[in-house]
């Protein structure tokens, strides 16, 4: 198994968010919906800025969901390492499903509502809103694709590049603290993570070593602005305070 250079069995994840994106461009409807947007100029520069900063980092994988603004923001990154490598998709990545919104009547109420909504996801069947995915299960999805990924060999340091709710859930889950601590984690656009994993052999004699612990090292870094100078929302708050005031 390949490991940090002076560890005995320690692997680095780097789990970015992608960049930015406008949830209400006049072409949603015609691409189909949310899901299937674009990276915005903002959001290039950011993912710029993430590559730049991990240029430094030899990165041996590098992994993203299958929707389309993680799949361009991974392929910014790897235009900027120092070898060529292929971005390898995780549908099981991808954001978790939203739900419908109910007994909503103002922009106010709208914005209270999204805000606080991953308050909820340690609750026993809480949905991304009504009718929406499961927390729980969205958690399953995502942990069960890094689990399976620190199972296998020939890596030390790679990058995932994923969602605001799915990298809440991941670092949740890393935290010890199952779905508690989902609504902690803020993840700015383009924001990256890092997670060491101390890796051991299995005790049962099965292959592959198994997570003795997870080190979160740095969360939410913006290499477009390290110090957060003006970034006094959260990165729900600016998109629906912006909403209420179109």
């Amino acid at each position: 198994m390949s490991i940090l250079p002076g560890t005995t069995g320690r692997r680095r994840i780097y789990l970015m968010r992608h960049g930015h994106v406008d949830y209400f461009a006049p072409n949603i409807a015609t691409i189909g919906g949310v899901r299937d947007i674009s990276l915005t100029l903002q959001g290039r520069e950011e993912a710029k800025a993430a590559a730049l900063a991990l240029s430094a980092v030899v990165l041996d994988r590098v992994f993203c969901s299958s929707l389309p603004r993680a799949r361009q923001t991974a392929e910014i990154v790897v235009e900027h390492q120092s070898q060529a490598k292929d971005v390898e998709v995780e549908p099981a990545l991808s954001e978790i499903h939203g739900g419908r919104l109910l007994d909503v009547s103002n922009r106010s109420e709208l914005i209270a509502t999204m805000v606080f909504h991953f308050a909820r996801a340690s609750e026993d069947g809480a949905t991304m809103l009504e009718g929406g995915e499961a927390f729980a299960g969205a958690q399953e999805r995502a942990v069960g694709v890094v689990r399976r990924i620190l199972g296998e060999s020939g890596w030390r340091q790679i990058l995932i590049v994923a969602h605001e709710g799915i990298n809440r859930l991941i670092l949740s889950w890393a935290a010890g603290t199952g779905l508690l601590a989902t609504s902690a984690f803020e993840q700015d656009t383009g924001c990256i993570n890092v997670i060491d994993f101390d890796m051991v052999p299995a005790e049962d004699g099965s292959p592959g070593p198994e997570i003795a612990r997870a080190l979160i090292k740095a969360v939410n870094l913006t290499p477009y602005n390290f110090l957060k100078h003006g970034m006094n929302l959260t990165s729900l708050e600016a998109i629906f305070t912006r909403t209420a005031t179109e």
